[in-house]
């Protein structure tokens, strides 16, 4: 019975200590924070400056002789 019982809480600690993958609120977290990054670089990349540059830069690129 003793040997049966180390067996058994050894197997607890080692599923209590194992971390394989993410849970629920940490996939949801990391959701929300993915969501947040690309509103903020689209908020970015779609401003007036960007693309402006990025328009002057591919009319130049077009523009040059070859």
């Amino acid at each position: 019975m003793e040997v049966a019982y180390a067996h058994l809480r050894g197997r607890l600690a080692e599923v209590v200590v194992a971390d394989d993958g993410m849970s629920t609120a940490e996939y949801a977290i990391g959701t929300v924070a993915a969501a947040a990054f690309g509103a903020v670089l689209y908020a970015v990349v779609t401003g007036d400056s960007i693309v402006d540059a990025l328009t002057k830069i591919i009319d130049r690129a077009l523009s040059t002789a070859v």
